[in-house]
């Protein structure tokens, strides 16, 4: 038998634990590689600024300001169109935006970048730099775009919290380039949760936190962060008969954002479950000439000979030879929640993913009926709403 002695036991110790060392930062190294950039942003309290609780209210404002500001950026699009006389007609529209990870991808609204031909971005004062568009989603007002900026640039990442912890009468701040100012500091709280609101295609977005915190024109896409420094909302709309702040305005809760990042990021757009129709609130019929089944409910107008509620039976409005119009099923409850109007629709859905199996209840002339309906990424048409 071959001994070791004392010295080669040591060595050979030492050689192993070297080589494992060596495997595991490989292993880590190609690991982040491949790690989607999705999972980069931050959610850790920046440093530098102290417990709230153990702060003045204006030394947190100070704090949050100074260690958040340099990660909003003021956001600048540029479309063009030809005059009547054939002359190029150039339109500009502002915004803010967060740094999001240092690889330079910005978060902020998608009305802020929508129809964009040329985007900048600037980190205060009046140098510019380019940037692309990397995936928008209208559904929710958000958009991702990357700017092309050296590395120091990029050095503060705004982190996100979690917007599901709010409470009515927290402090939050904002931060953002109202009427083109740069990076101008507002304060109040947090007046309402789960208020709806709709985004520029008509859907509505669920759950958006309502704020006294002054937001005006050029906010959109900025940050509303707590008093530890993280982003819990994204400022986007509104509530004013001139225009201008009136102490009403609506941030998407930045839980919202983070689901779909990683799908912007990856992808250019979020991929949503859908049950291949086009729906119509039976509310907006007339009941005097038209009888139906039901109160309330969303009629299948049309749909998608491909999606799945084509493929499980389900009817369309449709005329027979006769010319007789012969309506659509009429949905009244997916999986036991009660649907009463496209937005209804829309939230139900928005929690399902693309190959889940709903139970989709109607109401037809003869009575009612459940039908198992697979859900699919149907092809986008946002011109016609089919959801």
């Amino acid at each position: 038998m071959y001994r070791l002695s004392a010295r080669q036991i040591i060595l050979i110790a030492l050689l192993s634990a070297f080589f494992a060392a060596g495997s595991v930062l490989l292993f880590n190294r190609i690991s982040r590689h491949f790690q989607p950039n999705s999972a980069a942003f931050s959610e850790a309290a920046p440093a530098g600024i102290t417990d709230p609780s153990m702060a003045t209210d204006e030394q947190n404002n100070i704090e949050v300001y100074k260690a958040i500001s340099p990660g909003v950026v003021f956001v600048t699009s540029t479309s063009y169109q030809r005059g009547f006389f054939g002359e190029v007609e150039e339109g500009q529209g502002s915004g803010s935006g967060s740094i999001i990870d240092e690889q330079g991808d910005i978060l902020t609204n998608y009305h802020v970048i929508e129809g964009a031909q040329k985007l900048t971005v600037s980190f205060g004062g009046e140098k510019t730099y380019p940037a692309k568009v990397v995936g928008g989603d209208p559904d929710t007002d958000l958009a991702v775009i990357k700017v092309d900026a050296p590395r120091d640039q990029l050095s503060v990442v705004v982190p996100l919290g979690d917007s599901d912890k709010l409470t009515v009468g927290q402090k939050v701040l904002a931060i953002g380039n109202p009427f083109g100012l740069d990076r101008t500091l507002t304060t109040g709280v947090i007046s309402g949760l789960q208020r709806p609101i709709k985004a520029r295609n008509g859907r509505s977005i669920e759950g958006a936190i309502q704020t006294d915190a002054s937001i005006n024109p050029g906010n959109s896409g900025g940050p509303l962060l707590d008093s530890h420094g993280r982003m819990v909302g994204i400022n986007s709309q509104i509530l004013s008969p001139t225009g201008a702040s009136a102490g009403v305005g609506f941030a998407i809760p930045v839980n919202i954002a983070k689901r779909i990042i990683p799908q912007l990021i990856k992808d250019g757009t979020v991929r949503r479950p859908k049950l291949g129709i086009v729906p119509y609130n039976i509310k907006g019929i007339d009941r005097s000439q038209v009888r139906l089944p039901v109160t309330e409910g969303v009629m299948i107008y049309d749909m998608d000979p491909q999606g799945g509620a084509a493929a499980a039976g389900l009817h369309a409005l449709r005329q027979t030879e006769d010319g007789d119009v012969i309506l659509g099923d009429i949905i009244v409850s997916i999986d036991g929640e009660k649907v009463s109007t496209s937005d209804d629709l829309f939230r139900i859905l928005d929690k399902h993913q693309v190959g889940d199996v709903v139970k989709v209840e109607v109401a037809r002339e003869n009575g009612r009926v459940t039908v198992p309906v697979r859900l699919t990424a149907a092809t986008e048409n946002r011109r016609t709403g089919r959801q």
